[in-house]
């Protein structure tokens, strides 16, 4: 299994692209701290020491950092996610399938607008944040207001005030006209 690394435009983040490997079909993120972390794998590389966040995606993981440079971390992280694949144990433990509208705040008169909010979030805006290791998560709309969490890369990223007003907030405002302000949440 050949294991390529890729930096994001976060520096405390860096993608680990798994070749031909299907991780999850769905992004799911896990932090130091979080119980009923559903993957064997992440639990591994939460215990080492440095490493903050990780984010599982397709085919990709992306862990953040807290401390140490990646030239420390790196390896021991390359030699985990190596001796799990080895292993043949499934990355996750199970998968709970939700539907992402139905974990979003929003009075029940904004259906529609919620609706084209997700629709364009998920073909047009988290595929592309999908490519720099990060994702967006749709948590609330309320009053002209689409509130967001960013993951993975995304989150602590030196760009990521940038990414939501430029491209996010702007893209939304574009196609949806009820939307009038973007903003994280945590």
């Amino acid at each position: 299994m050949f294991i390529q690394t890729e930096s994001t435009p976060n520096p405390n983040s860096l993608k680990f692209i798994l070749d031909n490997q299907e991780i999850c079909p769905e992004p799911l993120e896990y932090s130091i701290g979080q119980k009923n972390i559903n993957s064997k794998l992440a639990k591994k590389l939460l215990h080492i020491d440095g490493v903050d966040k990780v984010l599982f995606n397709k085919n990709f993981i992306s862990i953040n950092k807290t401390k140490f440079t990646w030239d420390q971390l790196k390896a021991t992280i390359l030699h985990e996610i190596s001796n799990f694949i080895s292993s043949g144990i499934p990355f996750l433990d199970s998968v709970d399938e939700v539907d992402e509208i139905n974990t979003v705040e929003f009075d029940k008169a904004d259906i529609e607008v919620v609706k084209n909010i997700h629709n364009i979030l998920k073909s047009k805006i988290r595929p592309a944040v999908m490519q720099d290791g990060g994702d967006i998560k749709f948590k609330k709309y309320d009053e002209g207001i689409v509130s967001l969490t960013l993951q993975g890369s995304c989150a602590g990223c030196p760009s990521a005030t940038l990414t939501l007003k430029n491209g996010v907030e702007n893209m939304l405002k574009h196609h949806i006209p009820e939307v009038k302000k973007v903003e994280q949440i945590l």
